[in-house]
């Protein structure tokens, strides 16, 4: 655990109180505050109590002695509209921050503190977590202890306090760059932007913006790294290349650049400040399938080389990458029909590019819905043998699927007992039954991770009966 200390004998509050708030309570009072918080959840509230805090409703809290709130990053700050307890901050003056401000002020802030570790910073739309991931397997294979967390894994503040070896690698959401204006990455990542929570950043354009504020808190002798296949990552690309500061490296898949990182036909190329040279072919590495995942390698690539100078030793730990939980991971088989789960796919464009690695698909989506629900996978829709619709979003998608074969399930445990049935009868000799919500989990889940869970449950058991019935 970090203990924070920018606090100490200080008042301070936490509102919202899931596992990154929990963590702040925690670390906050081992550092010495008195500690403030609430959650509307009363298990939420019993842990928070259980770590030393002080549970009242924020109308009770002791504001003109607050110094700081600590925010949930799934409290609106800003979008559609800030919430009360924001309000409430406004009113009395106090400032407020997330658990990665609390990260950045006791690990980050003086760049001579003897606790001071290197941090990579990764964010985007789609493909950040497996980036995270792959930056800390890289660095972890290459010597380093990496530390992997923030908006994957384990919330920041429960990490494991730096040492001699220590490198941070967080992914960073939009949410969260909101509340850590002083987190200052030595290298910084943007995987890509496509539409994605509008609802609370009020615009594409607000959206891209927040991405770019990481980048832009980046060391100034750091190192910045973007991915330039979309419209909004090649303009703020463009941005920070003539603007001085963090040196800033391209990184495209499937065309040549003069200088940064390139993949073309499976095969990466360092053209940083020399002629371009092949350091691998991606395929080599079984987990990381698809064009979608030649960019991620790439990215990593990037992000891992200023640590690591040995370009062999990098391509030996991305071609020895497992592959992360809830991204296109093989959960299973059960006759010819092999299970996929994809959870992690919250939006079209990450649902995309798991649907382009299979020819016969049976598809199961839904959940809550994000902008433009999956209007813009029609061109995959000749993939899909036959779709398994849940949540709230499944009579949208009817809708949108037309022609597409398709049913409407409702629940997860009924839609995978379904695909399984019409896969195994199907005449395709390798079916795959996806898990791939283009959705958001919370209608249903918690978050996406148990939904995954839970489809992975749903494989073992049906997989486990076909045994006992053999």
């Amino acid at each position: 655990m970090i203990v924070s200390t920018a606090f100490a004998k200080a008042d301070v509050a936490v509102f919202g109180l899931a596992r990154s708030g929990v963590a702040s309570v925690k670390s906050l009072v081992e550092g010495g505050a008195r500690v403030f918080a609430w959650d509307d959840k009363e298990e939420n509230r019993a842990d928070a109590k259980k770590e030393g805090a002080v549970i009242r409703p924020f109308a009770d809290w002791p504001w003109p002695r607050i110094k700081a709130l600590v925010l949930s990053p799934g409290v609106p700050l800003t979008h559609p509209v800030p919430h009360d307890v924001v309000m409430a901050c406004r009113n009395a003056g106090v400032e407020v921050i997330g658990d990665m401000e609390l990260f950045a002020r006791e690990i980050r802030g003086d760049r001579s503190a003897p606790g001071r570790a290197p941090l990579i910073a990764i964010t985007g739309t789609n493909g950040k977590s497996t980036t995270t991931a792959l930056i800390g397997h890289i660095l972890s294979q290459c010597g380093f202890v990496a530390e992997v967390g923030g908006n994957i894994g384990k919330s920041v503040l429960d990490l494991a306090a730096p040492g001699a070896k220590t490198v941070y690698v967080l992914e960073v959401s939009s949410y969260q760059i909101d509340l850590a204006p002083g987190l200052t990455p030595d290298v910084s990542v943007l995987t890509n932007i496509t539409p994605d929570h509008i609802d609370r950043h009020g615009s594409l354009a607000n959206y891209a913006a927040v991405k770019a504020r990481l980048l832009a808190q980046t060391a100034a002798t750091g190192k910045i790294c973007i991915g330039v296949d979309d419209a909004q990552t090649a303009a703020i690309s463009t941005r920070f290349s003539s603007g001085g500061g963090a040196e800033t490296v391209p990184v495209s898949v499937g065309k040549v650049l003069g200088r940064g990182i390139f993949v073309l036909d499976g095969a990466l190329y360092d053209a940083q400040g020399q002629r371009a040279a092949q350091v691998m072919n991606i395929a080599t590495a079984q987990h990381l399938p698809g064009a979608h995942n030649w960019q991620n390698a790439a990215l990593a690539y990037a992000a891992v080389k200023p640590f690591v100078k040995d370009a062999r030793a990098i391509a030996a730990a991305i071609a020895s990458f497992p592959g992360l939980a809830h991204r296109i991971e093989d959960v299973g088989h059960i006759g010819k029909v092999r299970f996929v789960n994809d959870s992690k796919g919250t939006n079209a464009e990450a649902t995309e590019r798991a649907l382009i690695c299979f020819p016969d698909i049976f598809w199961i989506a839904g959940g809550r819905p994000k902008e433009g629900g999956i209007e813009s996978l029609k061109s995959q829709f000749s993939r899909i043998r036959k779709a398994y619709l849940i949540g709230e979003a499944a009579v949208d998608f009817a809708k949108t699927l037309e022609r597409t074969p398709h049913e409407i399930s409702s629940t997860l445990d009924r839609a995978v007992a379904a695909a399984l049935a019409d896969a195994r009868a199907s005449n395709v000799p390798a079916p795959v039954v996806l898990l791939s919500p283009a959705c958001a989990s919370f209608d249903q889940f918690k978050d996406f991770e148990e939904r995954g869970d839970v489809f992975r449950s749903l494989v073992r058991n049906l997989t486990s009966m076909e045994r006992q019935a053999s």
